[in-house]
Parts: C-alpha cells; structure tokens; sequence
C-alpha cells in the first residue's frame, strides 16, 4: 500500500494525544492519530487509561457507591425511607462500561468533525526518511504512514510489585480493579494514592472490609499536612483501614475451601510480622511510561532510566520533529497535563507559543471527602523559606455545606507574607475538585488572597468557603 503523507502524527489517542490531534487540526494541518485501545467486540477504543481503565470509569463507580451508601446511612436524617437497599453489582459495572463507551464514541465523532484520520492498531517508528518519520500501523489492517511531525502521546502502565504479576483476577492493577464482579468480603490494596483510595472507598461503600498498607511513613506526603490529617480522620471514621509505614513481603494467591485468597506477608511501622488474607488485592504503587512496541530505537529516540521519553522544557524530543507529551514524559502524570502539553505542543508545531505552567496544575482524589489542591503546600514553604501567611475556613460553618449534610473538612490559603500574592490553595470536603477552579484562575492572574476575599460570591455556596478562607489570611473571617 502506498505511504500515507501527513503533516502530523499523532501516537496514541489518550488525553494528550487526541486533544492534541485535535488542536492540530484546527490550526490548519493534515492529522493521523493511531490508536490500539479496543472496546469489548473488538473495536476501536480511543481515549487512552483515563477514559477506558481510570478517571472517567473510577468517577463512575464511586458515584454509583455513592448512592449505595447514601440510600443506607444518610437518607432517613432526610425523611427517606429506604429498606432492603440492595447493590447490583453487574448493572453497576455495565454503567460504568456505557459511560467509558459514550466517551469513546465522543473521541471517534470529535475526530471526524476535526478531519483528524484515525488509524486503530499499534504505531511504531521504522525509520526517518526525507520530510519526516515513516510509521507502521500493525491492526486488523497493516498501513505505512510518513509525518513531517511526530507527537508521542502512548501513556504510561500500572507497575507491578516485582515477582507478582497482575493476573487481573486476584492481583488486580487499576484495569482489574475496575472489573470486579461482586463484592469482596475483604479487599487489600498496597499503596495509598489516588487510584488506591479511590477503589478502596468504592468497595468499602458496598460493604468490602478494605485494608490499604502504604510504605511511606506519612499519609499523602504530596499533600498539604493538614488537609492529610483531616482526610486521614475523615477515613478512619468511615472504616477504611490504613496502615503506614510497612514493608510487604511475600504475597501468595490459593485456594482457601472453594475461594480464592490471597496472603501479604509484611512487617508494620513497629517492625513486627504481620499477615493479611483478603479475597482481592489491588496494588497501586506507581506506574511506568509506557514505551513497549513503539520501536524507538530505531530512529534513535532518547529514553531515561526510567523509560520514558527525554523532553525538553517544550516537549521536544531528542529527535528533530518528534515530540512528546502526558504520562510518557516527566512531570506529573495526570490526564489534564497531558491535555495542556498537547494543545502547546500543536500550537508550537503551528509557530505559535504553546505554553504549560507546570506550578498551576491542580491535583484531585476524588474520594469523600473529596482532595484537591494547585500550588505549594505548607511545608514546601517552609522547606524553601519562603514567608507566608495562612488562612482557613471549615464547611462544618458554611451554610450549603450544613444543608447538603457534608460539612467535613476545610478551604486553606497560603499567601506571600509580604506581597499577599496566592502561593498555594488546598481543600478537602464537599467538590472540592470543582472548587480548586476558582483557585487555579486566581493564581494563573497572580491575585493576592484580598482580591479573592473582595469578590462576591454567590450565597449560600460552597465557593464562599474559598472565600472566607482567603479572608482568614487577613484574620477577618466573618461567619466563623
């Protein structure tokens, strides 16, 4: 088949990669994406781990368990009365699989209104030739592409524990975890972070008896300390065990009478042996740039130690032409970085200045009480000695919080001692992962906490917590 010539190509059809497919094309220029995610009948997939194994799934299930809990434990304070609430499981999880499909589909029709061409298998570089890179796609048809410009956008991978690999069955990596057909009486999970907390909270909802065991002495360390603290309290008394600072040790999966059980040896904070029997278990330690199968050595594209992508500040690649962007370069690896990394790196490609202000990237767990946060945390300024003031301000005083029946948690400020300037804002409570927007806009126009405290915000909202604790800086709350 005769070489398909494209000004760009674009490997991988995850956030970063689709977005920036997209955005290229709307700047004028002929663009492929290729993509092998597949769907249950074998279809095309687009849209990477955040929408087919990650984010856009895992919201799903946790406002499904939502629900669930808030049908047994908060609908009678309401005057509701619900008895014999059951969970089924499997509509559950086909819910789940129809809102991953409804985005895979949008991705598809996004495609053809941007005249984006969209090739579903595997893409891997051959060889440079004259006006770009020669791809191969390897699917259900085999095509040879050349791109003056390649952007690639190929993800990252959940990391095993060495010497235990995911059999998706009982040793379960996001993917697995988001597939378990019934309830488990008890759930391991080894790591604390987002995706370990957020399945943890799904099946302790629906009644799992769930242990999480994280190795680092601190809960959240990347967190503000006391945002941590306050989730870590709002944890415990919801009945999600955490444990801190084990070491695990062997970890077997066997019979135990007709049902499977997996055994985690590992020592606890104290040093003493421990053992846990659990009927799933869930590792989330990380994950790894996925670069397997793209066949980088054979142009000669720069890879770490780590095996991702060498970028520079721009995304580009040790090789001219070839760029890079998401979870296979440094940086955080979260789909909305990806999304902006995409969109400059297009624009650049397009002479334009793209730019990603990695210092305004907001994080969220979206957990309940939700986390989130944009900035430096607290002992980050301290670390760097920089001299601040905080401010803060709990839901448990703010009026739509009482009448929501959510008042846990808080909104905190970290301003410039001396210029007022917002260093850093962190939440935890009540949507918080939409809250944390107003906060991002602030800080990208460099307001102090005083602009934000002058602003008038509707009432009553969950926004005039932001509000009150950007007033906190300046000591002059006034509703708490």
């Amino acid at each position: 088949m005769a070489n398909k010539q494209f000004d760009v190509i674009v490997i991988g059809a995850g956030p970063g990669g689709y977005v920036a497919a997209i955005r290229a094309a709307q700047l004028g220029m002929n663009v492929a994406c290729i993509d092998e995610w597949k769907n249950a009948q074998g279809g095309p997939a687009p849209g990477g781990t955040c929408t087919n194994v990650g984010c856009i799934p895992s919201k799903a299930l946790l406002q499904s368990s939502e629900h669930f809990e808030h049908a047994n434990k908060h609908f009678a304070e309401h005057g509701i009365t619900a008895k014999d609430v059951k969970i089924d499981v499997a509509t559950m999880v086909g819910r789940k699989d129809a809102v991953v499909k409804q985005n895979n589909d949008g991705i598809l029709y996004l495609f053809k209104k941007n005249k984006v061409t969209f090739f579903h298998g595997r893409g891997a570089f051959v060889k440079a030739v004259d006006g770009g890179y020669e791809i191969a796609v390897t699917g259900a048809i085999n095509e040879t592409l050349v791109g003056r410009q390649v952007i690639v956008a190929t993800g990252s991978n959940a990391r095993a524990l060495p010497g235990v690999p995911f059999d998706e069955e009982n040793v379960l990596s996001n993917d697995g975890a988001l597939r378990i057909g019934a309830v488990p009486r008890k759930l391991g999970l080894i790591g604390s972070g987002v995706i370990g907390l957020e399945m943890g909270s799904v099946w302790r909802r629906l009644g799992a008896d769930v242990t999480v065991l994280e190795g680092l002495p601190t809960f959240l360390g990347a967190v503000d300390e006391q945002i941590a603290k306050e989730a870590k309290k709002a944890f415990d008394k919801q009945g999600l065990k955490i444990e801190l600072g084990v070491k695990v040790g062997e970890i077997k999966s066997g019979k135990k009478g007709k049902d499977t059980q997996v055994s985690v040896a590992y020592t606890n904070a104290k040093g003493e042996a421990q053992a846990l029997e659990v009927d799933k278990l869930i590792v989330s330690i990380g994950r790894v740039p996925n670069t397997t199968g793209l066949n980088a050595e054979a142009v000669g594209l720069k890879l770490d130690e780590r095996g991702a992508i060498v970028v520079d500040g721009d995304c580009r690649t040790s090789l001219k032409g070839v760029w890079a962007v998401g979870d296979v370069v440094r940086g955080p690896m979260l789909a909305h970085k990806a999304e902006e990394e995409g969109v400059a790196v297009a624009e650049r490609i397009a002479g334009q200045h793209g730019h990603v202000d990695f210092n305004l990237v907001p994080w969220v767990i979206y957990t309940s009480p939700e986390i989130a946060w944009v900035g430096r945390t607290e002992q980050q300024l301290k670390a760097d000695g920089v001299k601040y003031k905080a401010g803060t301000f709990p839901f448990l005083a703010n009026g739509r919080a009482r009448a929501l029946g959510d008042t846990t948690g808080m909104v905190k400020f970290l301003a410039d001692a001396a210029t007022d300037e917002i260093l850093g804002v962190h939440i935890v409570g009540p949507m918080a992962s939409e809250l944390i927007a107003e906060a991002c806009v602030a800080m990208a126009f460099r307001a102090s906490s005083e602009d934000i405290a002058r602003i008038c915000h509707a009432h009553p909202s969950l926004s005039e917590s932001t509000k009150e604790a950007a007033l906190a800086v300046d000591k002059r709350t006034l509703n708490f």
